[in-house]
């Protein structure tokens, strides 16, 4: 699922680097492909002076990834861009994106102390626009149990399921499953300050979490998950949510203190500054790039599930789709 610089995400389009852009391209080759950790090093192209190059971020789960495939493509087949992705976490990410190491991140659910310091304080990042896909994290169960207890949908009653709900990992608690430590989470708290008789288990990524959500759902298990939407999985698995305490403004200013719901979260673009001002038709598709969340879930699915290429993904979504992606070329 993470990509690195030598993921499938990574061609070489027609243009031809040169100078020292091309001797540190020779270094990356001599020195092999590993994944791309923008904390430790720099990607070679990102604000390259007089290189048709763009450097992406991509997040780890599949949404993201969609994000970046459709652009990419566009970017290379009809810019004639060379361009490099690279896998940040989310905030580092904004760190990245400041000092220029990456010119874009296509899908950010919501980062305010970085958006105040770099795009309000520093001016070192530019808002790139609404990606036109609104997200929303939440628990939930399956489908099936929810049919079955109806009453589990509400989270006063999540502490009579939880022996129901329990798992080895859980302690003897049920368990609340989670993606990635990374990702925008308030569970623990949540868990705390509602007095839920669960554990949060972390997956570890969105590739395992999904594992593990199929295999509960091919046995008919009960389980409560951390999830979210947009998300391809739901065409497999019918999931249902939980409703917590109502998202009101501010409800989760302190991270320790939540007690309440996620909101619905417009996702957003973000450009480096000088990109944004400097990047040309890169930087205008990338602003202009606008899809829904059925443009996004269509990509999604043929990348995790049918297992398609980025690539090959992206092709097969530009080539059914062109009154849409002409109108974000500049």
């Amino acid at each position: 699922m993470p990509t690195s610089a030598c993921s499938p995400y990574n061609r070489y389009s027609r243009t031809r680097l040169t100078g020292a852009l091309a001797t540190v391209c020779s270094l990356l080759v001599l020195t092999g492909c590993g994944a791309a950790d923008m904390t430790k090093q720099a990607s070679p192209f990102a604000n390259a002076q007089g290189a048709k190059t763009v450097t992406l971020s991509v997040q780890s789960w599949v949404g993201a990834q969609a994000n970046v495939a459709v652009a990419q493509y566009l970017l290379e087949h009809e810019l004639g861009y060379r361009v490099d992705t690279v896998q940040v976490d989310e905030v580092p990410a904004w760190d990245a994106l400041s000092q220029g190491r990456v010119d874009a991140i296509m899908e950010d659910w919501g980062h305010p102390d970085q958006e105040q310091r770099y795009v309000k304080d520093k001016k070192t990042i530019a808002r790139g626009g609404d990606l036109g896909v609104t997200g929303h994290i939440g628990w939930f169960v399956p489908t099936y149990f929810a049919e079955q207890h109806p009453d589990v949908t509400d989270w006063k009653n999540l502490n009579k399921y939880a022996d129901d709900l329990r798992t080895a990992e859980s302690g003897g608690k049920g368990q609340l499953l989670d993606g990635s430590p990374s990702y925008v989470t308030n569970d623990k708290a949540l868990v705390n300050n509602l007095d839920l008789d669960y554990q949060v288990v972390f997956a570890g990524s969105e590739a395992a979490q999904i594992t593990q959500i199929r295999q509960f759902a091919k046995e008919r298990k009960p389980f409560l998950t951390y999830w979210y939407t947009p998300q391809w999985l739901f065409e497999k698995v019918p999931m249902t949510e939980v409703k917590l305490p109502p998202y009101k403004e501010g409800c989760d200013a302190d991270p320790e203190k939540v007690a309440c719901a996620y909101p619905h979260t417009p996702l957003q673009k973000y450009l480096n500054a000088d990109f944004a001002r400097n990047g040309g038709e890169a930087a205008a598709l990338l602003k202009n790039f606008k899809w829904t969340t059925e443009d996004q879930n269509q990509v999604s699915l043929m990348i995790a599930d049918q297992k398609l290429t980025p690539e090959e993904a992206a092709k097969k979504w530009v080539d059914s789709h062109e009154s849409t992606w002409r109108a974000w070329l500049p």
